[in-house]
């Protein structure tokens, strides 16, 4: 059967997944979910995922659904060794550090304040993009002088960054008064497996939502 993904190319967090995949080596068959037409409402997905959200995964009836769940457990099923999610508790905690402060505060803070703007036509709120500089400002603390989020190693922790990373670049966010997260950011982009095909181009789709949104 083969490993189902459901997902939204322009999705951040499913680009978390493409780029996880790319660097473990595990082949994903990919299922394009459209959210506008109602894909993750029917009642075969539901019975998969009762949240209905993507990405979801179904690995041979094994569902599964959260980006970081879904990362962590592809390399725990199928990495070739522990190099992107270390088996050492120490090293390993700063990898899951990293990625809960992906999801619970850049990525979070991303969307409250941009997801109002582009699908409400809300107005920008000042104290809300500030919130997100703080998240900048503390991204370019944990990198310091390494060459990766937790270290001189490329992790799961900056794959899903580096998606977030490059989704609030897209809504012309301006990351140069954080030095470390500019270098970080291009070695991320050069160095990541497949990155282009699995995070690139979903960043292109995502712009392109955001510019067509504005249009109505």
């Amino acid at each position: 059967m083969g490993i189902d993904f459901y997902y939204v190319p322009g999705s951040a967090p499913c680009r978390n997944v493409l780029l996880a995949a790319k660097a473990i080596g595990v082949e994903l068959n990919l299922k394009l979910t459209d959210l506008m037409k109602g894909d993750h409402l029917t009642p075969e997905f539901i019975k998969i995922n009762p949240q209905h959200t993507v990405p979801t995964l179904n690995d041979n009836g094994f569902a599964l659904w959260e980006s970081r769940a879904i990362m962590t457990y592809l390399q725990e099923q199928y990495g070739k060794d522990d190099s992107l999610y270390p088996k050492d508790p120490k090293k390993r905690a700063l990898v899951d550090q990293r990625l809960y402060f992906d999801i619970g505060t850049l990525y979070s803070r991303f969307a409250d304040y941009y997801y109002p703007i582009v699908f409400t036509n809300a107005s920008p709120d000042p104290a809300k993009l500030e919130k997100i500089n703080d998240a900048f400002k503390f991204l370019d603390i944990f990198i310091g002088d390494n060459d990766y989020c937790t270290g001189n190693n490329l992790t799961l922790a900056d794959l899903a960054l580096v998606a977030t990373v490059s989704t609030i670049e897209s809504m012309d966010y301006d990351i140069s008064p954080y030095p470390n997260v500019v270098r970080w950011y291009a070695k991320v982009k050069a160095t990541a497996p497949g990155y282009e095909e699995a995070n690139a181009k979903g960043v292109v789709e995502f712009k392109q939502l955001v510019e067509r949104m504005k249009k109505k």
